[in-house]
């Protein structure tokens, strides 16, 4: 498993003031149970000790530090219904932030892109960690042939059946092959995987990142760039989240955090908070930082059958992430039409 590093021209994080002694270990860390939050969690822990060498010394030579909480969430039960008909994508975080709240864990790992905006009252979003490849990913099943790099979409027979739980994906999709057909396809990458190799579709798509992370980046038929299909708001990027009174845990974290996947995640997040939209709503979000130093943030709003689609950028200083991704909401919204958000 690749642990991130942070990036080599970044000033090291101030070490911070662990007291191993003032609260009761292990520290628990809570995650979905898909083989891909554990994978995540993981390297995050990993990650952590990396940091704080305190964490690894003798002092904990005869206890465990951490201890993980596989939760099942109602996002990861029900597989039979979009995430719009059963609540939204925040049933994949609910059940988790549960036992943070009543501090049955005492921190939480998540992938950003499946975080809501808005978190419950008492929790907060404490620390974001280095992005992987943000791009979408095609699969091809058996029944396609042939690959054209210069034009992804082309290699897609006419009239294919494409399985896809996300509406983003669908929109981009439709919009450019509107003779394409969309199902529900629901479940972990690995399930996903079989079901495609069992015909239940054409094609599919999924985020690179999750590939990358489960050593299956070779899945990977044609990687589409952000140019062509616009990733979800926070895709590639693991988030960490804590009680909002837990201050140590605040300062531990504050080691690990990546100031560019702050920056992008910040940026991307104001944008979906600017458009409110529900799980019905495709929006896309992706901010970059470029050589220059400034946030580059593209953003899209669609219908999901792909009959409208607006794509707009923003650019400003990497300091006003916040301002970026709300102005570029604000306008993407001002010129969509209302049902769009209904």
């Amino acid at each position: 498993m690749t642990v991130a590093q942070p990036p080599s021209d970044a000033h090291p994080a101030p070490m911070p003031k662990v007291r191993p002694h003032s609260r009761e270990l292990p520290l628990r860390v809570g995650t979905r149970a898909s083989p891909l939050a554990l994978v995540q969690t993981r390297n995050f822990l990993d990650v952590l000790r990396h940091f704080c060498p305190v964490l690894r010394g003798p002092i904990f030579a005869d206890q465990s530090v951490f201890e993980e909480h596989a939760i099942n969430t109602t996002g990861d039960k029900v597989l039979d219904r979009t995430l719009a008909d059963i609540g939204g994508k925040g049933l994949f975080a609910k059940e988790i932030h549960e036992a943070l709240a009543d501090e049955r864990i005492d921190f939480a790992v998540h992938s950003l892109k499946d975080l809501e905006t808005d978190l419950p009252s008492g929790i907060v979003l404490a620390c974001t960690l280095k992005r992987e490849d943000a791009r979408d990913a095609l699969i091809l099943g058996p029944t396609c042939t042939g690959v054209d790099p210069a034009d992804p979409f082309a290699t897609l027979p006419r009239g294919a059946i494409i399985g896809t739980s996300s509406v983003r994906r669908q929109a981009q999709l439709l919009h450019a092959r509107p003779d394409l057909h969309c199902v529900t396809l629901r479940g972990n990458v690995q399930t996903r995987l079989r079901r495609l190799s069992e015909g239940a579709c054409a094609a599919s798509l999924l985020a690179l990142a999750g590939l990358r992370r489960l050593g299956m980046a070779e899945r990977a038929d044609i990687v589409l760039e952000p140019e062509t299909m616009v990733p979800a708001a926070g895709q590639g990027i693991v988030g960490i989240t804590v009680r909002a009174d837990d201050i140590e845990l605040h300062e531990l974290l504050a080691a690990i955090e990546d100031p560019e996947a702050k920056a992008v995640a910040t940026a991307e997040r104001a944008l979906l908070a600017e458009l409110d939209g529900s799980c019905r709503t495709p929006i896309g979000g992706y901010a970059r930082l470029l050589p220059s130093g400034e946030l580059h943030l593209t953003g899209l709003v669609a219908r999901a059958d792909g009959s409208f689609l607006l794509r707009r950028a923003l650019s400003g200083h990497a300091a006003d992430a916040a301002r970026i991704g709300r102005e570029l909401g604000a306008s993407l919204r001002a010129d969509s039409p209302r049902d769009v958000f209904a």
